[in-house]
């Protein structure tokens, strides 16, 4: 009876042998899967409840383009007087004398007399200043006036219009300069749309001046 015993527990222990064998590995995966499904990293996640991530909603806008609105420019008049055609060219001005003297100055400058108009230049082939015109006769003789009414005038010394001679400058402070003509009168350039001109008369109370340069 043991005997028998003893045989019928080696086949059940060899029958459990070959069921454990047999058993395919996807089931043991499987069940070490299982075993390792409390864990948080090896949850999945069920595809309906995964959210999608993507741009923002936005609220619909619509952008205006202005029209551009012609706009009315006024049209402005010319500031100052008619434009005066130069008259230079047309004619010939003889040199200034070799010798400087009050009467060769006066003599030079009469030639630009009705020839070059006034502007803010310092030569007769564009225009004469009333600071450009004395600039450019005194110039001719060889004496280097700066711009500037008031600069000319600080390089001489004022004198009475008695002992005032032609070629000495006249002069209104901040205002105009021009060369006196020894009686009463001057060369000068005055203003817009005139041109260099010789007056026979002063007006007010201009200072007169001796160059000393």
């Amino acid at each position: 009876m043991s005997s028998y015993a003893r045989k019928l527990g080696a086949l059940v222990a060899t029958g459990a042998l070959i069921a454990t064998v047999a058993i395919p590995a996807y089931a043991v995966v499987g069940s070490a899967a299982a075993a390792t499904s409390n864990t948080p990293s090896a949850q999945t996640v069920p595809l309906a409840s995964r959210v999608t991530l993507g741009a923002p909603a936005r609220d619909s806008y619509s952008v205006t383009v202005p029209v551009p609105v012609p706009v009315a420019v006024p049209v402005v008049a010319a500031v100052g007087h008619t434009p005066v055609s130069n008259k230079y060219s047309g004619i010939t001005v003889n040199p200034p004398a070799l010798t400087y003297s009050g009467a060769a100055v006066l003599q030079y400058a009469s030639q630009f007399v009705g020839v070059v108009p006034y502007g803010t230049g310092n030569s007769p082939e564009t225009s004469f200043s009333c600071d450009g015109f004395t600039q450019y006769v005194f110039a001719g003789f060889g004496i280097s006036l700066p711009r500037g009414a008031d600069h000319q005038a600080r390089l001489g010394v004022r004198i009475s219009q008695a002992d005032a001679v032609g070629g000495d400058l006249v002069y209104w402070p901040g205002q105009h300069i021009g060369i006196y003509d020894g009686a009463g009168g001057m060369y000068n350039s005055p203003r817009p749309g005139r041109y260099v001109e010789h007056v026979g008369s002063l007006w007010g109370s201009p200072l007169f001046i001796r160059l000393t340069v």
